[in-house]
C-alpha cells in the first residue's frame, strides 16, 4: 500500500471516530460503554470526549500536512515525530482494548491496530523513499 492511500484511509477513520465521539458527547451513544466503563458522570465524559476530539483533530491536521493536502504549518520533522507518537499510542490502545470490559471496546481493537499499521506504513514508506534517493 502506498502512503497516499494509507493517509486517505486514516483520514476516513479519523472522521468516523470523531463522529463517534461527537455522538457520545451529544448522548446519542451512552458513555458507560466507552472508556473501559470508567467514566462516572457527565462532567468526566465531557472532559474525556472533548480531549479525544481535539486529539483526533490534531492527528487529522498533521495527516493533511503529511499528505500535502494543506500547506505545511509545522515542520515535517514535527509531523513525523507526532506520527511516531501516534503509532505508539495506537499500539498501547490496542492492548487496552483487548483487555476492555465491553464488546464495543474490544471491537475497537481492530481500529486501533489498523491505525497503528497505517501510520507505520505512512512513515516507513517515507523512510524507504529517502534511502532510494541517496
Amino acid at each position: 500500500m502506498n502512503p497516499k492511500t494509507a493517509i486517505k484511509i486514516m483520514l476516513g477513520l479519523i472522521g468516523a471516530v470523531t463522529l463517534f465521539h461527537l455522538c457520545i458527547l451529544l448522548k446519542i451513544i451512552p458513555y458507560d460503554i466507552t472508556w473501559g466503563g470508567r467514566l462516572k458522570n457527565d462532567s468526566e465524559m465531557y472532559v474525556f470526549e472533548s480531549i479525544s476530539i481535539l486529539i483526533n483533530l490534531f492527528l487529522f491536521s498533521i495527516l493533511l500536512v503529511k499528505g500535502k493536502y494543506i500547506r505545511e504549518f509545522i515542520s515535517m520533522k514535527i509531523v513525523n515525530i507526532s506520527l511516531w507518537v501516534f503509532v505508539v499510542i495506537f499500539g498501547l490502545n490496542t492492548v487496552g482494548n483487548i483487555l476492555a470490559k465491553t464488546n464495543l471496546e474490544r471491537f475497537f481493537t481492530f481500529l486501533t491496530l489498523a491505525s497503528a499499521v497505517l501510520i507505520w506504513i505512512i512513515l516507513r514508506k517515507d523512510k524507504n523513499r529517502i534511502r532510494h534517493i541517496k
